[in-house]
């Protein structure tokens, strides 16, 4: 590979390792004796399909030159660091070179916006373009929409990207604002709702007439930054339950804030990333999207933040002590959903198979259901509520104790 290209593909993978619209390892790892594969931490990342394939992705930025002068980007334009840009034959010709070798599967394709939205987004059109029309590839494209850019080139781009996204970044207008003076909810949430309309209208033309062309046929997706202004997860869950009842999003991703830039006032003071409390709104909104809850039932006015020792969805149950325990013989699937350690394929076999006879806790253990958990929670023909109506407190105590005095505590607790 040229030199040159090199030094760009280093200075614009890495600045897109803060985009977390797919998962990256950032990973550094050389083949050993013996074993198979590398990963370099400069190139290729992963997301997954709906059928469960993980594929690789070729993750860069076409460039981190930026206009905006956002507090919480490492590529804001006050920032003394090393920048680059791509040509777009560069990034064609890169892309189909790692896709031959077998390096990737796709491309996910941001950028810093240069000169003006509009000159940004015309130029990753052309890479995708290029990519479909000239080279007749194939794999999945990932497109940033970039906010403020003329409804033509949106659409255009629609045509050739599986799945386009617009990064709204802070949950409230307000610490928007603040925070990235340049930018406001209405020009993010415009190339939004053009996108699902898009979606909506040539889903319905292609029922009609099959040679219309495909508009984003992965659906869009958003990024929140986690922790980089003061509003709290109900705030954060309440735009993302939005986003998906309104705008149809395939995805909200949660991204910890990394303090990268310390020196100004209005970050707060954070040495590392929140990853905890990213890994709880994960959580919850994974309730949201297949455990049919809604945002008001995992955080509310008295509840407004998720609890840092516990997951959402025991958080619940133990809110709602009348609600359980639940008999899992007559109970309907919405209620079995809500009981911790239950999953959505364990709550339909539980509903399907207690057609032909009583669910009992060995049927519950060959469906993999987390009877550590969910046995305080449930009735049995062979586990009576007494075992599962002790009070919250305690159940919370015994699930946040190590495994062995867990253990211990089950079988006092039985006696």
């Amino acid at each position: 590979m040229d030199e040159k290209i090199l030094h760009k593909l280093r200075i614009l993978a890495d600045s897109a390792k803060y985009d977390v619209s797919c998962s990256s390892s950032g990973s550094g790892r050389k083949r050993t004796a013996g074993g198979i594969g590398n990963s370099a931490p400069i190139g290729c990342c992963h997301t997954f399909t709906e059928d469960g394939r993980c594929v690789s992705l070729l993750k860069i930025l076409l460039t981190n030159v930026c206009i905006y002068d956002c507090a919480y980007c490492i590529n804001r334009r006050s920032n003394d660091i090393p920048r680059a840009t791509m040509k777009v034959t560069e990034l064609v010709d890169l892309t189909m070179n790692f896709y031959r070798r077998n390096y990737i599967e796709g491309l996910f394709l941001s950028s810093g916006v240069i000169l003006n939205p509009d000159y940004t987004m015309e130029a990753m059109l052309r890479v995708a373009k290029a990519l479909r029309a000239e080279q007749r590839f194939g794999g999945y494209i990932h497109l940033k929409a970039i906010a403020g850019a003329s409804p033509e080139l949106i659409h255009e781009a629609g045509l050739y990207a599986d799945r386009m996204s617009v990064n709204i970044e802070i949950p409230s207008e307000n610490n928007l604002t603040l925070l990235a003076p340049e930018k406001n909810f209405p020009t993010v949430l415009q190339p939004m709702n053009q996108l699902k309309t898009g979606i909506d209208e040539y889903k319905e033309a292609r029922k009609k007439i099959k040679k219309t062309p495909m508009f984003v046929p992965a659906g869009q997706s958003t990024q929140l930054i986690v922790g980089a202004s003061p509003d709290n997860d109900r705030q954060i869950l309440t735009l993302a339950s939005g986003f998906y009842n309104e705008q149809n999003l395939k995805r909200v991703y949660y991204s910890g804030f990394i303090p990268v830039n310390a020196y100004d006032r209005r970050l707060p003071a954070l040495t590392k990333a929140p990853l905890l409390r990213e890994h709880r709104l994960y959580q919850a909104d994974w309730l949201m999207r297949f455990y049919e809850f809604t945002c008001d039932e995992i955080v509310n006015d008295e509840h407004p933040q998720l609890d840092a020792d516990i997951d959402p969805k025991l958080a619940y149950a133990l809110r709602h002590p009348y609600l359980f325990p639940v008999d899992l013989n007559t109970a309907d699937y919405e209620m079995i959903l809500r009981v911790p350690g239950i999953g959505v394929q364990s709550a339909k076999l539980i509903v399907n198979n207690r057609r032909f006879g009583h669910i009992t806790l060995a049927h519950l253990k060959r469906m993999r259901v987390a009877l550590n958990r969910a046995k305080y929670f449930i009735t049995t023909k062979e586990l009576p509520s007494k075992t599962a109506g002790l009070h919250p407190a305690l159940i919370r105590r015994k699930l946040q104790l190590p495994h062995e005095q867990q253990q211990q505590y089950v079988q006092l607790s039985l006696f």
